[in-house]
């Protein structure tokens, strides 16, 4: 049972002895019965009016709370949809009291949702304001009297958390971009003429609109600002080259290339204009020096000529070379040439200094073999006739791989060019080519000299006799006969008069020899001697050239009848 029951008996019970008291209280008193009914119909009325109005109370708060339950359902039910949330399923079994406590706590939870909803849309929105006024970009669309969802606010602080990013971004590309264009613009003297400048220099950075638009412009001033000093830089570069050059072609001294302005550094409008100067100065200098620069551009262009392998013909092709009326038109036309041969130089640079490499090793080869000729090399000592030998077989294979090597490359080149890659006027190859028909027909010519040499002096003996040679007074090695005679093919021929004779096998005319000769003395004529290990040294020069003197005088004669055996002398 109840509590609540338990005391509803108690409190009948307490009426059944309230009445019981009153009723013996009245048999006391000896109260009427008619009276007693008055009295018991009172306390009826009064008990009944007390529970009457209890329970009209308890009734009145049934309905209240029946009410507020009313409302608390319809009140969930907007904010639901406000909110955007699923409709509020209450407890069907729970007591009136408890629902509606429930159903207004609920109410209570999902106004304070809406409140914080309302005030997180202000502060976004607020932020919004403040990022678009910077950035200069359109708010987030949203309405503003609708209480926002979850989603559109997590979805608002995306956007916010987007632009904040955009804005810290575009704030460091101005502060990294007005840092340069102060530079840029100190650098090239320039002062902010324009609104737009004078914003980006003078202005707080934090008043500065980061708009795309500004941004773009923010970069394209700093290009231009860039595109200037590029141009001031080349500019200067040029005015410096040139100011050099023209140092080189009127030969100005050292002492006054220290004091010029192009040691200045930077491209400042200042440096410039100083370099712009130096330069028409110089420049006027050179018309009044015309005939030496010139001359002196004229040494450049030959030594670009050479480094081209320009032949004559192609040389004589640029007449002004030629030219001895020294005017700016022909100083003009001879910059212009230097300017064409120093491009093509540079165009094909590889390949020409590749050419340069073989005509290199070529002369050295040449050079080799030249003194390969020379008799006086085995006179060397030190092994440098081994080394030259190496030398020479090293070269004439490092000849060989860089000939493959421009062949193919030059080959590579015509192709790509269409046309002919010319050395001294020829085509490489043929060049190559005619450089060793030159080389073998050298070879050739000193081989025939040789010969040719060679049979005059034979000729000259068998006319003459040997060439006579002023004696050296020396030690006598042995006996002396007068008037020896010795047999050549059959005829005598004597020794011992001042003039050797000869009957010329061409005539059988008698010549005497233009010069008395002493006669040799020493052994036997034709008798070779054995040398001795003391003999294995080379002979003094003064010995050896008595010696060879001698042997001419002793031999002429048998070297001439030996060669025209079978003739009467």
């Amino acid at each position: 049972m109840r509590k609540s029951e338990v005391l509803a008996a108690e409190a009948v019970s307490c009426l059944n002895r309230a009445m019981a008291a009153l009723r013996d209280i009245w048999e006391e008193i000896g109260i009427p019965e008619e009276q007693r009914l008055e009295r018991t119909d009172v306390v009826k009325k009064h008990i009944k009016s007390l529970l009457d109005m209890m329970v009209a109370e308890e009734e009145s708060l049934k309905e209240r709370l029946l009410k507020s339950i009313a409302l608390c359902r319809k009140e969930l039910d907007t904010l639901c949809r406000e909110l955007q949330l699923d409709p509020f399923q209450a407890e069907e079994e729970s007591t009136i009291l408890q629902m509606e406590k429930n159903l207004r706590t609920r109410v209570e939870v999902m106004l304070k949702q809406k409140r914080d909803r309302k005030q997180e849309l202000k502060t976004l929105q607020e932020q919004d304001r403040d990022l678009c006024d910077i950035l200069c970009t359109t708010p987030f669309c949203i309405d503003s009297n609708a209480v926002p969802s979850l989603e559109d606010l997590d979805r608002y602080r995306r956007h916010l958390a987007s632009l904040t990013a955009k804005k810290e971004q575009r704030r460091e590309e101005f502060v990294s971009s007005k840092r340069q264009i102060i530079l840029l613009m100190e650098e090239l003297d320039h002062t902010p003429d324009t609104s737009f400048e004078q914003d980006v220099v003078c202005e707080d950075e934090e008043a500065f609109c980061l708009s795309e638009d500004n941004i773009a412009a923010l970069h394209d001033l700093l290009q231009q600002l860039e595109a200037r000093r590029s141009l001031n830089e080349a500019v200067c570069a040029e005015l410096r080259s040139r100011i050099v050059a023209l140092w080189e072609r009127l030969q100005i001294p050292g002492e006054e290339r220290e004091c010029s302005a192009v040691h200045v550094a930077g491209c400042r409008a200042k440096t410039r204009k100083a370099l712009q100067l130096e330069v028409d100065r110089l420049e006027e200098l050179k018309l009044q020096n015309m005939k030496s620069v010139i001359q002196a551009i004229r040494a450049e262009l030959a030594d670009y000529w050479d480094k081209c392998f320009y032949s004559q013909q192609q040389r004589e092709g640029f007449s002004p070379y030629y030219d001895e009326d020294y005017t700016e038109t022909l100083l003009e036309l001879h910059d212009a040439e230097v300017g064409k041969m120093k491009s093509y130089y540079e165009t094909h640079k590889d390949l020409f200094e590749a050419v340069q490499k073989w005509e290199e090793n070529w002369k050295l080869f040449l050079e080799l073999e030249r003194k390969a000729t020379d008799p006086s090399r085995f006179a060397n000592r030190g092994g440098n006739l081994l080394k030259e030998e190496k030398q020479r077989a090293k070269l004439q294979k490092t000849l060989s791989k860089l000939q493959e090597e421009l062949e193919s490359r030059v080959q590579a080149w015509e192709q790509e060019h269409e046309g002919a890659f010319l050395v001294k006027g020829q085509q490489f190859m043929e060049y190559v080519t005619e450089q060793w028909q030159l080389y073998r027909l050298e070879k050739e010519k000193e081989k025939q000299e040789r010969h040719l040499k060679k049979s005059r002096q034979i000729e000259t003996e068998m006319m003459y006799g040997s060439t006579p040679r002023t004696p050296i007074k020396r030690r006598v090695l042995g006996p002396h006969t007068p008037g020896k005679v010795r047999k050549l093919n059959g005829t005598s021929i004597s020794s011992a008069t001042p003039n050797s004779t000869v009957r010329s096998a061409f005539g059988g005319t008698i010549y005497h020899s233009p010069t008395s000769r002493l006669p040799p003395s020493g052994g036997k004529f034709g008798q070779a001697r054995t040398p001795s290990r003391t003999a294995a040294k080379p002979s003094r020069p003064g010995h050896r050239e008595r010696n060879k003197e001698n042997m001419s005088q002793l031999n002429g004669t048998t070297l001439s009848a030996r060669t025209f055996k079978g003739f009467q002398v």
